[in-house]
């Protein structure tokens, strides 16, 4: 048998009906090792991912040819038995070059569906994190970042999309994925993650957001109010006034939602400047971005005070009053969700407050609850699920950069970890000036009191997991007396270098987090 008839170019698009086979007749023909999942067949071509040692590489092979479009794959050539191939470095430009030939491979509105958003760091944890959902039913956002996260880590919308694009085919993920361009602020912000193919604009307003509103008496409330943007919100103090102040909302599925006046001047001082921001940023999106190709996300939850379900309703009424369309809204819940660490509260009075937020979706949206610093809060996500039903979307980010420390510490490079940990905990009190966290550093591990079977167990522990959380930027940009990166470039080596256990360690986490919701 030739290696064309093994190949078997001709096929219908999809993945080989000898994945094995195939991969072992590609590793001949490359002098590669190809990921087995990845090999996808169409139009008379092979794509695939390999890897040489530590180095990610895009494959096509092909007969005849070559295809017109393989001209913009740079890179490496060769031809056995009627069959030639190109390769070329995992980059940016292979990884545009692969969704212009793999329609699947592009990133797309999710919709209502009940989703996950899987934050990727390091730009290493796609195909690990595919593997962990795979089977679950639940819609995911495989590309997500935050500008403050990009910030940190170096990377660029477009390296953040290229990398969740490569990781999906290496996994063989052909079911589609979200990309999602978290806490924007600015129409700059908006721009930047356009330009890239993001397709979800989460809108941050925060700034907006006058917290102070909470402890105005009636008089401060009443100037407040009389000085909000009304031009901005299309509307006059009287009538929203008219349409809210002593009022009761039928909520679906839930119990009637009284509105005094107070509360509404409350909501309205309080969040009407983020509303008028909002629209603002919707807009601009709509006038740039192409017609369906776009969802929108509003977060108000990294501020400090809780959004009532009042103010729920009124930001949301507001927005819909105004011609908004969005598939998620992030309140700010009660209690405290911090990053790395499950809930902190009353978990009681959280089920309550969930159940009328999520009511509020339902009764003008419907759109998803959104849950933000959503890593590792597994006493919340049955409160979750059992409140907003399919009606949820789940933000992690931190939690895969934490698991990836846990490989280091599991045996891919303990030394290194050790490193990291005492920088880690150096670094905390500066590092946590962004952050809603809590640690204390007096009870955080010390890597030299650790045993080597006691690192990744360490993992675990609140205070260190904070610390090597909100650190991640400093651990990723740090560089030593020569100017060269003194974790980043090891950490990424060590990692793929023991890919499998990375993926393991990565994978049995996030399963956690994605079961309580799971469909299938």
């Amino acid at each position: 048998m030739t290696l064309k008839d093994i190949l078997k170019l001709d096929t219908p698009t999809g993945p080989p009906d000898d994945p094995r086979a195939t991969a072992r007749a590609l590793n001949s023909l490359t002098n590669s090792q190809v990921y087995e999942q990845s090999i996808t067949l169409q139009d008379g071509c092979a794509y695939f991912i390999a890897r040489r040692g530590a180095e990610k590489l895009v494959g096509v092979a092909y007969g005849e040819g070559p295809p017109e479009h393989l001209a913009t794959l740079a890179g490496e050539a060769g031809e056995a038995e009627g069959v030639r191939f190109r390769l070329d470095d995992a980059d940016p430009e292979s990884a545009d070059f692969l969704r212009s030939s793999l329609e699947f491979l592009n990133p797309r509105p999710i919709g209502l569906a009940t989703s996950l958003g899987l934050g990727d760091r390091l730009g290493i944890a796609t195909a690990g994190h595919a593997r962990a959902v795979r089977g679950t039913g639940l819609a995911t956002y495989f590309c997500q970042q935050s500008i403050r996260e990009m910030t940190r880590t170096g990377r660029t919308p477009r390296q953040v999309q290229a990398t969740a694009s490569l990781g999906a085919l290496q996994a063989g993920w052909r079911g589609g994925y979200g990309s999602d361009a978290d806490h924007l602020k600015t129409p700059s912000d908006v721009d930047y993650c356009l330009d890239a193919g993001f397709t979800m604009f989460t809108f941050d307003p925060g700034d907006h957001v006058d917290d102070e509103a909470d402890a105005l008496d009636a008089a401060g409330l009443r100037s407040r109010y009389t000085a909000l943007p009304w031009a901005d919100l299309e509307i006059s103090p009287d009538d929203c006034r008219a349409l809210y102040a002593d009022k009761s909302f039928a909520l679906k599925d839930g119990p009637s939602l009284e509105i005094s006046e107070e509360a509404l001047l409350r909501a309205a001082a309080k969040y009407a400047p983020a509303v008028a921001h909002v629209v603002s940023m919707y807009r601009y999106l709509a006038e740039k971005a192409r017609k369906g190709r776009f969802e929108m996300e509003v977060s108000v939850d990294e501020t400090n005070s809780p959004t009532t379900v009042a103010e729920h309703y009124y930001v949301a009424a507001e927005l819909r009053r105004l011609g908004l369309e969005w598939v998620s809204l992030a309140p700010r819940f009660v209690g405290r969700f911090e990053k790395g660490v499950d809930y902190i509260g009353d978990l009681e009075e959280l089920r309550a407050a969930l159940n009328g937020h999520a009511a509020v979706a339902r009764t003008l949206g419907p759109y998803k609850l959104s849950i933000h610093s959503g890593s590792d809060k597994f006493s919340v996500y049955p409160l979750a699920a059992e409140a907003a039903g399919g009606l949820v979307h789940v933000k992690t980010a931190g939690t895969s950069y934490l698991e990836a420390l846990r490989a280091l510490a599991a045996g891919a490079d303990r030394e290194l970890f050790r490193e990291i940990l005492a920088f880690a905990l150096d670094r905390y009190e500066e590092d946590k000036k962004t952050y809603h966290v809590s640690a204390d550093m007096g009870k955080a591990l010390k890597p030299d009191a650790l045993a080597d079977d006691e690192l990744a167990p360490a993992m675990d522990q609140f205070d260190t997991r904070q610390a090597l959380h909100v650190t991640f930027g400093s651990v990723l940009n740090e560089k030593d007396e020569r100017g060269e990166l003194r974790f980043k470039t090891r950490m990424m080596s060590a990692l793929a270098h023991n890919e499998e256990l990375h993926y393991e360690i990565l994978g049995r986490h996030i399963v956690r987090h994605a079961a309580p919701f799971a469909k299938g």
